[in-house]
């Protein structure tokens, strides 16, 4: 079933206890928002993402969006400039100085128009798939806060092959 969703702001509402999905953490990390809540800002200067959210408390620290936003980007921004620049050759006459100003300035300023949402979506991706330390973050708020077996695993039952419980305990 195909959703539609008025505005920029409005956003899929996910299920209590678990945390949104890739697309809905890439996009609010594309936005500049926090992937868990979409409240708080995920940038602290241009590229320095907060220590935590200052909404809703989630660690950020833990991500490792280092190498792949540029990477992206840069692929992205040649692409289209060397569509452009072939484009702009075949079609049209403009002399040679307009275009070595032109397309490096364009490319420049794309590029840093799209560093850091795209860093901020491979954040978002980071958090959603539970990588590096966002996996302890997603356990946590899997977990149900008021089942105290999930708590001590040791306390469990053990299962028989017909799936009845024995009584024992883990590891007993």
């Amino acid at each position: 079933m195909i959703e539609i969703h008025a505005g920029p702001a409005a956003e899929p509402a996910t299920p209590s206890g678990a945390g949104p999905s890739w697309a809905l953490a890439m996009w609010r990390g594309f936005r500049n928002r926090c992937p868990h809540c979409g409240e708080g800002r995920l940038f602290g200067r241009f590229l320095k993402v907060r220590e935590t959210c200052e909404a809703c408390g989630i660690e950020l620290h833990h991500h490792r969006a280092d190498d792949l936003p540029p990477y992206l980007v840069i692929f992205v921004v040649g692409h289209l400039a060397g569509i452009g620049i072939l484009e702009t050759e075949m079609r049209l006459d403009v002399p040679l100085w307009f275009q070595m100003t032109f397309w490096p300035g364009l490319a420049l300023i794309a590029s840093l128009a799209l560093l850091q949402p795209t860093k901020g979506a491979v954040v978002g991706l980071q958090y959603a798939l539970g990588m590096h330390g966002f996996s302890a973050i997603r356990r946590a708020q899997a977990r149900p806060v008021d089942n105290p077996a999930q708590d001590n695993p040791a306390q469990d039952e053990t299962e028989t092959r017909d799936g009845r419980t024995d009584g024992r305990s883990i590891g007993s």
